[in-house]
């Protein structure tokens, strides 16, 4: 007899209904109790109880495909942050917030080792609240951190505060404490596989109740973990690609720029050379470096006079002599000179570059460059070759000069021997030789200790060096022959004794006389000259320079014109003006005074006015000639002055 349809149809209806619909496992359970109290036959009661395990088994695994699907979700968009890596915090931060949501967890965080500190810290974390865990930093095998770390092994722990697997310390539980973690479950990150990976970090998913980690959520971690592993190194690869491609742009730069440095420092050392070849003076190298380095150039001798310049930084050449004025500039040069020499390189001081300009050690000058303050290799380098170049040149030019000046010099000899022989035909010589007898000279005659002779010799060569003057040595000492520039005998002395002292090393005394023009007012300025320099030596003055005007009444004795107004006026002059201006008699008071022995009461009675009014006198006079006007010395150029006075009448 056939089988009769029964109530378990609607049931099983509903079952698939609710399947179809997502329904929770309740809700399915519910469907038999349903059968049940409607009053099923057993035989129904059981298809519908079968058929609702049936639908929970489905439904299983229906919700395992689903989170499966999810989790390939996750690790496909997981590769695609890969692919498109660009920030490699934003991948790891993506990796933990993804492993923190599959798992459900209440907390995910990633490790990575300090190879400078030797221990791990906190990466990325999501889900944290504690700043005390955040700042966690663990020592290898040091909590389950540390313990997977060491072993490369993924661990789980449902409840981390009692499990004594790992080695707990104070920071670490004091983190997790801070945090409420309870159930932890961490993965290594591993680059490789097998024995030889290496383990770069850690990712962990943790819970604050406890809990136990299913096997598959331990291969979905470690399926995460192993995509940040890759971001990492991904990450490490671009920035060292990047660090290379830097090197080698850097290192192109280089070459470019030392295969241009090159070009100029071949294209500088031939334009130098052909200068030189083509007899270029010092000037021309001046030029050259000026327009290579792009600066103002001067050079400056020994004595850190100026010898050329190019530009408007470089300063005005002072000429035959250097300016008084610019004597701190060349002291500062000449420093700067030695300090070159000492380092073998040139030197930077004052805003510009100075080198120094050598023949084996013996400082010849100085190469100075202004308006570069940052002088790079190549252009350095080129800097000092140049001035290799300007001591060839400087040399080539002092041995022309030193020929010259011998050849001169005998003129010299000859003119001051025996000037009177043949005036016409030295005259005539000294023109060949360049030097207009006829033209007014300021004659100066130098001397020094014996040790130091030949030295004072060389030392007039470079004093004269570019100025058109001629040494010689005569009778003992140097004798120096300079075009007159307006500069009095007394002024060329002084300035001559201090750089020809500079030059030898040793004191030299210097005496000036003229200017002079023909053979025999320069061998009557010589003879001058030579009476100077003997009362010079004999006032003690050595390593002075003066001329016969400025030694006082010595110099009336001495001087062959015996000027003896000039003589009284620079004794008596300001007594002389004020008794003009005034009508006072301070003149004939102070040859009173001298005249009564200093005596005032004396002095007083021969001037017949009071003695205060003497003093008064006296306290002018001191005014007007100066504190030192009544020592032994000056009293004696003061007396001989008023004897002069009084015989000339005036």
């Amino acid at each position: 007899m056939p089988h009769k349809p029964t109530s378990v149809t609607p049931h099983l209806r509903r079952l698939l209904e609710l399947l179809a619909a997502g329904a929770p496992a309740e809700d399915l359970g519910a469907v038999a109790v349903e059968a049940r109290r409607s009053g099923a036959a057993a035989e129904d009661l059981a298809e519908v109880e079968q058929a609702t395990e049936a639908a929970l088994r489905v439904q299983s695994t229906l919700r395992q495909h689903r989170r499966r699907e999810t989790e390939l979700t996750a690790l496909f968009d997981t590769a695609g942050d890969l692919a498109a890596l660009r920030d490699l915090d934003a991948v790891l931060r993506s990796i933990v917030r993804r492993a923190r949501m599959l798992l459900g967890t209440d907390t995910a965080y990633l490790t990575l080792p300090d190879e400078e500190a030797g221990d791990t810290y906190m990466r990325v974390t999501d889900g944290s609240v504690s700043e005390l865990f955040q700042n966690l930093r663990l020592q290898l095998g040091e909590g389950l951190g540390g313990l997977v770390a060491q072993t490369a092994r993924p661990y789980a722990s449902p409840d981390y505060r009692t499990d004594d697997r790992f080695l707990h310390t104070g920071s670490i539980d004091a983190g997790v404490l801070d945090e409420g973690l309870v159930a932890i479950l961490g993965v290594p990150l591993l680059l490789g596989s097998g024995s030889g990976g290496q383990v770069i970090g850690a990712l962990f998913a943790a819970d604050r109740t406890p809990r136990t980690f299913a096997p598959d959520e331990v291969a979905l971690l470690c399926s995460l973990a192993d995509h940040a592993a890759i971001a990492i190194d991904t990450a490490k690869a671009m920035a060292d690609a990047r660090a290379a491609l830097a090197e080698l742009a850097e290192a192109n730069a280089v070459i470019r720029e030392n295969s241009a440095a090159m070009q100029r420092a071949e294209s500088a050392h031939d334009r130098l050379t052909d200068l030189v070849l083509r007899g270029g003076d010092v000037s021309d190298v001046a030029t050259a470096v000026a327009a290579l380095l792009n600066g103002d150039v001067a050079v400056h001798d020994s004595s850190g006079r100026p010898l050329t310049a190019v530009g408007e930084h470089g300063g005005a050449v002072a000429g035959t002599r250097e300016d008084t004025g610019r004597a701190e500039e060349a002291a500062a040069l000449v420093e700067a000179a030695k300090s070159s020499r000492a380092a073998a390189h040139a030197v930077f001081r004052d805003g510009r570059w100075v080198c120094a300009v050598l023949a084996g050690q013996e400082l010849l000058g100085c190469l100075v460059l202004y308006g570069r303050p940052h002088l790079d290799g190549p252009d350095l380098r080129l800097f000092e070759r140049s001035s290799v170049v300007t001591s060839l040149l400087l040399l080539l030019r002092r041995s022309v000069a030193e020929t010259e000046n011998r050849v001169r010099g005998d003129l010299i000899t000859d003119l001051l021997t025996a000037p009177g022989r043949d005036p016409a035909g030295l005259v005539a010589r000294g023109r060949r030789l360049g030097i207009d007898l006829d033209r007014p000279h300021i004659l100066l005659v130098a001397r020094t200790g014996e040790a130091a002779r030949q030295r004072l010799a060389d030392a007039a060569v470079q004093y004269l060096f570019g100025c058109g003057g001629v040494s010689a040595e005569h009778d003992g000492a140097v004798v120096l022959l300079l075009p007159c520039d307006g500069t009095a005998p007394g002024e060329a002395a002084g300035v001559a004794a201090g750089q020809l002292g500079q030059l030898t090393g040793a004191p030299v005394t210097v005496a000036g006389a003229g200017p002079a023009a023909g053979p025999q007012a320069l061998a009557d300025a010589h003879a001058e000259g030579l009476r100077c320099l003997r009362a010079l030596q004999v006032l003690g003055r050595d390593g002075h320079g003066a001329s016969v005007a400025e030694l006082g009444f010595l110099g009336v004795l001495l001087g062959d014109h015996h000027d003896v107004d000039g003589f009284v006026t620079a004794a008596l002059g300001p007594l002389l003006e004020y008794d003009a201006q005034r009508g006072t008699q301070l003149v004939r008071t102070l040859s009173a005074y001298f005249g009564c022995g200093g005596s005032l009461t004396r002095a007083k009675e021969e001037l017949h006015v009071h003695v205060n009014t003497v003093v008064q006198r006296l306290d002018r006079i001191q005014a007007l000639l100066g504190p030192d006007w009544n020592t032994p010395e000056q009293a004696l150029e003061l007396q001989l002055a008023l004897r002069l006075h009084l015989l000339s009448g005036t």
